[in-house]
C-alpha cells in the first residue's frame, strides 16, 4: 500500500480497535454491575466480524496478485463474512431486564452492531479494490451485491437454522442439505427468501451509502491538495 493509503487505513484499524475496547467496556461494566453473562457472547461474535476485515487486510498489506492466493482468500473471506451483518440480528436479544436499564443495553448491543458492520464494509471495499483489478466496473458491482446477498442468506442461516462459518468442516452434509432443500423448495421456505431478499437489499443500501461517503471524502481530499 501506499504511504498516503496506509496512513488512511492505520487511523482507521486504530479507530476500530478503540471502538471495540469500547465494546469490550461495556460488556464488561455490565457483567460487573448486574453478575450476569447475558451479553458476553457478543465479544464472540464481533471478534468473528473481525475475521474479514483481517482477511482482506492481509490481501492489501502483502499486495497479494496471485489469482490461485486471491481466490481462495476470498473463499475464506466469503464464509467468514455473513458474521459482519449478523450481529445486527443480536438486537433480538433487547428485552427489559431487572438488572439493567433497557437503554443500556441498548446501547452496549448497537456498539457491536456499528463496530461489526463498519469492519464488514471496510473488509467488502477490500475485496471491491482487489477485484477491480481483474473486471470492468459494471460487473465487480454485481458481484459486491451478489455478495451482500448471499451474507443475508447466511445470516439467515446462522440466526434461524443455528449454523456458524465453522460447520462448513464440522458438518458440511448437514449445512449443504439445509441449503440445497431450499433452493429446490422455495414455496416453502418464504421465510428463508423474506428474510434473504429484504435484509440483501438493505445491506446493499447501507454499504453502497458507505461506499459514496468515503468516495466523496477522497474527492475532497484531493480538491484540498
Amino acid at each position: 500500500m501506499k504511504k498516503p493509503v496506509a496512513s488512511s487505513r492505520f487511523k482507521i484499524n486504530m479507530l476500530l480497535i478503540l471502538m471495540t475496547v469500547f465494546c469490550f467496556s461495556l460488556s464488561a461494566f455490565r457483567y460487573y454491575i448486574s453478575d450476569t453473562k447475558v451479553f458476553l457472547f457478543l465479544n464472540w461474535n464481533l471478534f468473528l466480524a473481525w475475521i474479514p476485515l483481517l482477511l482482506s487486510s492481509f490481501i492489501l498489506a502483502f499486495n497479494i496478485k496471485s489469482k490461485i492466493s486471491l481466490i481462495f482468500i476470498i473463499i475464506v473471506w466469503i464464509l467468514f463474512f455473513p458474521n459482519s451483518p449478523y450481529i445486527l440480528t443480536d438486537l433480538f436479544h433487547l428485552r427489559a431486564r431487572n438488572s439493567v436499564p433497557i437503554w443500556y443495553d441498548l446501547i452496549v448491543i448497537l456498539s457491536y452492531v456499528w463496530t461489526g458492520l463498519i469492519c464488514g464494509f471496510i473488509s467488502l471495499n477490500d475485496i471491491e479494490k482487489s477485484l477491480s483489478e481483474y473486471g470492468k466496473r459494471n460487473s465487480i458491482n454485481a458481484v459486491i451485491i451478489f455478495f451482500l446477498f448471499m451474507s443475508s442468506f447466511g445470516v439467515y442461516l446462522g440466526r434461524f437454522l443455528r449454523w456458524n462459518s465453522w460447520d462448513v468442516l464440522n458438518n458440511p452434509f448437514g449445512l449443504f442439505s439445509d441449503i440445497v432443500v431450499r433452493f429446490i423448495y422455495p414455496l416453502e421456505y418464504t421465510k428463508t427468501w423474506g428474510v434473504t431478499v429484504l435484509m440483501g437489499i438493505m445491506l446493499n443500501f447501507m454499504y453502497f451509502t458507505f461506499k459514496w461517503v468515503e468516495t466523496n471524502n477522497d474527492r475532497e481530499l484531493k480538491l484540498e491538495k
